[in-house]
This record gives C-alpha cells, structure tokens and sequence, in this order.
C-alpha cells in the first residue's frame, strides 16, 4: 500500500510547496513511483512544475466536485522522471472550502477519491494550503503521516502548537493512523546565529521526530520553478539538490514504518 504524506504548516512561506515538489522529485530519481497532489488554490505546485495551470480542465477540483474520475486528473510530468505524477490545481480550488463544508461526510471525500489508487504508487504526497481548512483536513484525513516544514526564523514556533493540536483532533475524531512523520527546517542560513538558535529551540521544545536533513537558503532552490524544474533538475549539483536528495532517504527509510 502505497504511503500517504501531507506536507502542512498553516504559516506561509515556510517552504511547504518547494518540499512538496523536490521531495517528490528525489523520491522518483530513486525509483520510487510517486503521485503529488497539489490541494493549494494557489497552483503554485502546478506551476513549478511547468504546467499552466489556469489553462488546465481537469484538476483536483473537478474531482472534489465528482465531475470526473480521478485517473482523468492525473498527469504524467514529462520533464522529470517516468515514475512521477501530478494531480494539478488551481484558481478554481478557491471555492472549494465553501462547497465541501455543505457535503456529507466533508472530512472523508478527498479520502474516498484516493483510496481506490494509493495501491498503484509507492508515495502519495499532498501539498497542503497554508491555513487549517476543510482542504486541509482533507489531506490529513485521507493521509498516513503529516511532514511539517519549519522555516529557520524567530517565529518559528509560532502556530505550530495549534497545528500539532489540529493533527491530535484529527487523530482522535477522523483518522486514528495519522502521526506526525516528522518536522523538517527549512531556508536554513549557516551564516547566521538566529537559524542555529531556532534549530535548537525547536529541539529543545518539540517532542516529534525531527528529521536530521536540513534544508539550507539556497538561490538555486528559488530559482527552480520559474524554470518548471524540480532542482535535481534544474541544478543537481546544488546545495539544495543534496538535502532534498538526503530527505528523501529519509523518508524512503520511514517508508514502511506503520505507527501503533
């Protein structure tokens, strides 16, 4: 059975989407066959992988909303590796969080619609928006573990107690299997005190699995989706390629893990 990850933080700009795409990406170069899901009305995910996305008809609104089968959303990326595929967004997902709240059954439609294919792909990776919405609870209905990026910044921690309290709701009223698969800094500055200081904080406080990957402030890392390139693509021979090379080992390691 294949593994499903929400990739969640309800801040912006924590480098959630940037995960969700490279760490699908270094998962496929290893062989794995992954689905990424982007569930963000911002498309961003869509986007930096080259899609246009508001030309797109078939996305995983139109699947929210029962219009198609699932199969008909998803995309093969073309430009990066054989085993890689997409379910796009965008603009239209905006609606969605109205629509769903008036469904039976709201929490579990997302779930309902990707059930049916987990078997055909080693990972299923969601890329969440940054609020803790229906969306959202969606993808952590549906999912097995939720991966947490934190930005290297002061206010790190700020919100993560409420998502931590979201995902234990979750636990106990929708989905008792979901854990936290773990927390992963992100935009990390070695030049600086603050990002070293934050690492330590949030070690000292977090009583979750930290992943021992740590993603640096790369320009390279930024540049990659105004190419529509994962960057083991764009530039593997970054410092960003390497950690996001180095994560998903990680994750492939936690690959079977079955929390209790």
């Amino acid at each position: 059975m294949g593994k499903m990850i929400a990739v969640a933080n309800q801040k912006g700009g924590v480098g959630k989407t940037t995960t969700s795409i490279n760490l699908s990406a270094c998962l496929a170069e290893r062989g794995k066959k992954v689905l990424l899901i982007d569930i963000d009305s911002q498309g961003n995910t869509t986007s930096g992988l080259g899609l246009e996305k508001n030309e797109l008809e078939n996305t995983i609104y139109e699947v929210l909303r029962d219009e198609i089968d699932i199969n008909d959303a998803i995309i093969k990326v073309e430009q990066c590796f054989d085993n890689l595929y997409l379910i796009p967004a965008n603009r239209n997902l905006a609606g969605a969080e109205i629509e769903l709240i008036t469904s039976e059954k709201m929490q579990y439609i997302l779930k309902d619609k990707l059930d049916p294919i987990r078997d055909e792909y080693d990972f299923i990776i969601l890329d969440c928006p940054p609020a803790l919405g229906m969306l959202t609870v969606n993808a952590m209905t549906a999912s097995d573990t939720v991966l947490v990026p934190i930005q290297c910044e002061f206010y790190a921690l700020d919100g993560l107690s409420q998502l931590i309290y979201t995902i234990n709701l979750i636990q106990k009223n929708l989905n008792p299997d979901l854990y936290i698969e773990g927390v992963v800094f992100t935009m990390y500055d070695a030049r600086t005190n603050l990002s070293l200081q934050v690492v330590e904080n949030v070690k000292d406080n977090l009583q979750q699995n930290i992943y021992k990957t740590i993603i640096p402030r790369n320009v390279r890392l930024a540049e990659a989706p105004s190419h529509g390139l994962p960057i083991n693509l764009y530039d593997k021979k970054s410092s960003g390629a390497e950690a996001y090379g180095l994560l998903a080992e990680e994750v492939i390691s936690n690959e079977n893990i079955r929390y209790e």
